[in-house]
């Protein structure tokens, strides 16, 4: 493996999230090394994301909700996306899953299956997400959730799993996270309704 080096690191926000400058160099694929390169990065923390799925009514739910980063997508702010949360100190990320689960859909989580851990855009962030798909009972789930304390406005969507399976191949849901974990889904479909309306174990995390 190349190596590299951070030589200094400044801090030019903090409140919520941070913003720091990285002063770094690297080993080039041609073995010399690069100059010292100046790097504005978002230190945002790290998330986790559950696809709640009941396998018996083979359904999936989202979530819809205002996104001030997408403001001039062409269908509008307002987002389909998995529940999702950042990590907090202490927890792990299907300690987080299953809060957010609760908190934004209205939904218990039992089994979890791991789906990825990706990075969300490491040319900027150090920001990486855990996917995982959740069983869920989603019989009488649905209505109006979020935290009123951080002005939360989430509505939740029941949806048939061939249906979200067609939502992220025609540009309904348009997040990395829905289509990473989407695809993820419409190739283990089949297999994970068999296993959880079995109750084989699922797959490891």
């Amino acid at each position: 493996m190349r190596d590299w080096e951070l030589t200094d690191r400044e801090i030019l926000y903090e409140g919520f999230f941070r913003l720091a400058r990285y002063h770094l160099r690297h080993e080039r694929f041609d073995g010399a090394w690069s100059p010292v390169l100046q790097r504005e990065i978002f230190e945002r923390g790290h998330a986790a994301a559950v696809l709640p799925y009941d396998p018996v009514t083979d359904r999936i739910a989202l979530i819809e909700q205002f996104r001030p980063g997408a403001l001039e997508a062409p269908s509008g702010p307002w987002l389909l996306e998995f529940v999702a949360g950042i990590i907090e100190a202490g927890e792990t990320p299907e300690d987080v899953v299953r809060r957010e689960a609760i908190e934004e859909a209205g939904c218990t989580i039992g089994r979890l299956e791991s789906i990825c851990r990706y990075h969300v855009s490491p040319g900027g962030t150090t920001e990486t997400t855990a996917v995982f798909v959740g069983e869920a009972a989603l019989d009488g789930v649905g209505g109006v959730h979020g935290n009123p304390d951080e002005n939360e406005d989430i509505q939740v969507h029941i949806v048939d799993a061939t249906e979200a399976i067609a939502m992220a191949d025609d540009g309904r849901i348009a997040n990395a996270m829905g289509l990473i974990g989407l695809n993820w889904f419409a190739r283990n479909h089949e297999r994970l309704r068999s296993e959880w309306r079995a109750g084989t174990p699922s797959g490891p995390l």
